[in-house]
């Protein structure tokens, strides 16, 4: 009879605030709110089924010391399957490690409370669990580093090829003693928060570098398992057939170097030696990047970044737009026309890119004792910064209203723009 699992992965409650904004109606930023009904569309789903097992392949937050309302979101999403009788193990990963892995985890919370039901995975070991469709052995492999199998006089004088063959060498020998204790006659789980050697890494290779090690796929892909749950990467993907080596990837996209991945877990019909499984995909908030290179337009640039986001659906997306203007561009880009056209956006980030193929000259020296007045400090600038020539008039003009000095401007100052806010917007955006 088949095993239903629910394998979920990298939730990350808590990431990405930036992204959003305070929702009035509940005081909650709204970019949370969006990672929590993501784990609630999960926790939905294995209990409409009902599945008869919930595995969570690690990071539950940012990092190992969420704020309360965090933590309290995540338990109050998990504490429904415990209420539903429906066995959990929760896996601790990178992120859910107090320093690297020498101070607990935060995940380990739900093991000291006795939450009925629920396993915290913080070490290598075997788990028999006791389900509706029977019994299925468990194999918890959280984030290893190099210190929780190496000691540092065993590592010294090593190459760090040395070091990670040492490292491998370890876990192999660790990973054989828990497989030789498996009963052969029950379907069999490996649950493990890693690096594999075959996987499509995105960002979150570089925020845990130094930090762990990368394992082979041959580690995993064993007979002896039934299914390997994976989790740490934060894009969907599937390593192996047979047995499954599965990424279910995150349920939120964390930043925009997520944005073309879709997101979801995975659903699971555990048979000793057939296990089938599919991919669930969430209705996640969109994210959309708009490229604009507005050099080369020499009438109307601000028209033209117009049409650019004008044919992008960027309704409730989070949106960030990146363009190239030239520094005689800049009067021309009217910011609260753009805010204008994107209020259909969940959130926008503006990012202009001030085009120069020159050379930066290193401004000259000045004395402490010289005491340089606003206006003159800015010609100074101004004299080293031949990029910025076309902007010069406009910018003294704008110190001078600044200044409340408009009077002073020279009888050859050419007519300055109607107003210096949109210079000195985009030049607060440029630096």
């Amino acid at each position: 009879m088949a095993m239903k699992i629910l394998h979920v992965s990298d939730i990350h409650l808590g990431s990405g605030l930036s992204h959003g904004h305070i929702n009035p109606a509940t005081g909650l930023n709204t970019r949370l709110e969006d990672f929590i009904t993501a784990l609630a569309t999960c926790i939905d789903r294995a209990l409409r089924e009902p599945v008869d097992l919930v595995l969570f392949g690690g990071d539950a937050f940012p990092d190992a010391t969420p704020p309360p309302l965090v933590h309290e979101a995540f338990a109050s999403q998990f504490r429904r399957l415990a209420d539903a009788r429906i066995p959990t193990v929760l896996l601790v990963g990178n992120h859910d490690q107090h320093a690297q892995g020498q101070g607990g985890a935060s995940l380990s919370l739900y093991r000291t409370l006795g939450v009925p039901g629920f396993i915290v995975g913080d070490r290598l070991a075997t788990h028999r669990i006791e389900t509706r469709q029977g019994s299925v052995q468990v194999i918890t492999l959280p984030w290893l580093t190099r210190s929780t199998l190496l000691t540092r006089p065993e590592t010294s004088g090593l190459s760090l090829a040395e070091v990670h063959q040492l490292l491998l060498e370890r876990l192999r020998l660790a990973l054989e003693g828990e497989i030789r204790q498996l009963d052969p006659a029950l379907p069999t789980v490996l649950l493990a928060h890693a690096m594999v050697d075959t996987a499509q890494y995105g960002s979150e290779r570089y925020l845990s570098a130094g930090k762990g090690f990368t394992i082979p796929l041959s580690f995993l892909a064993r007979p002896c398992f039934d299914y390997v749950a994976l989790g740490h990467v934060h894009r969907h993907q599937v390593l192996c057939h047979d047995p499954p080596v599965v990424y279910p990837g995150s349920i939120e996209r964390v930043d925009f170097g997520e944005e073309g991945e879709e997101k979801g877990y995975v659903l699971v019909n555990l048979v000793k030696g057939k296990t089938a499984f599919q991919f669930c995909p969430l209705p996640t908030r969109p994210f959309r990047t708009i490229r604009v290179d507005l050099t080369a337009v020499e009438l109307d640039p601000q028209a033209a970044l117009l049409a650019a986001i004008a044919s992008v659906d960027i309704t409730e997306a989070v949106v960030r737009v990146i363009y190239q203007l030239r520094p005689d561009q800049i009067p021309l880009i009217n910011l609260h026309e753009l805010q204008k056209a994107l209020e259909s956006a969940h959130s926008v980030s503006l990012l202009p890119q001030l085009a120069n193929s020159e050379p930066i000259a290193r401004l000259p020296e000045v004395a402490l004792e010289q005491c340089l007045d606003p206006s003159h400090a800015l010609q100074l600038y101004l004299d080293h910064r031949p990029d910025l020539e076309p902007l010069r008039q406009d910018l003294l003009a704008a110190l001078q209203t600044l200044e409340g000095n408009p009077e002073q401007e020279s009888q050859d100052t050419p007519q300055r723009p109607r107003s210096p806010e949109p210079v000195i917007q985009q030049l607060k955006l440029l630096s």
